[in-house]
């Protein structure tokens, strides 16, 4: 069980500050379909939110087939992950209001009240990481090193798949 936390704490920490996340859908027709959502603030337990609208083509597709993947990216300190699991959209006013933020009102001016507002919950099963700690520096010396040598780049950082959640 400690380990579940660790990964989930891992997550969370890739994670952190990266406000959008693209989120991927099965399409009716059964063609992946991809498109941007802010996070809501809050600690990764297994669930990611987001605030959506009730009558979004996302909700037809989740309806259809719930199975979803979250893409996060910050290319800047070379921090990517990528979490599957199942979406549901939802209507619980009392966990609107608890995760509302100034953000939400540009998107929602009636705030968490707003009809066209809905929740959807991405109950997260697995993860993919792969972090870079080092420097652009390190990299760079790296990638010259195997342009120089004509040895294929070995990836200087973490690269982790973990299991958080049964499917169950």
């Amino acid at each position: 069980m400690a380990k579940e936390k660790s990964d989930i704490e891992k997550i969370n920490e890739l994670i952190k500050g990266i406000r959008v996340a693209m989120l991927t859908t099965i399409d009716t027709d059964g063609s992946l379909r991809s498109r941007p959502l802010y996070t809501q603030e809050s600690e990764l337990d297994g669930d990611i939110w987001f605030f959506v609208d009730a009558d979004s083509a996302k909700g037809e597709e989740i309806a259809k087939d719930s199975r979803v993947n979250l893409s996060y990216a910050d290319p800047k300190d070379q921090r990517y992950v990528s979490l599957s699991g199942t979406a549901q959209m939802l209507h619980d006013r009392a966990k609107m209001k608890e995760l509302w933020s100034p953000v939400a009102k540009g998107w929602y001016p009636d705030g968490p009240e707003d009809p066209r507002l809905a929740l959807l919950r991405v109950k997260v099963e697995k993860a993919e990481y792969w972090d870079t700690p080092s420097g652009k520096m390190v990299q760079l010396a790296g990638f010259l090193k195997a342009v120089i040598t004509g040895e294929r780049l070995e990836y200087a950082g973490e690269n982790e798949k973990v299991e958080l959640a049964s499917k169950s």
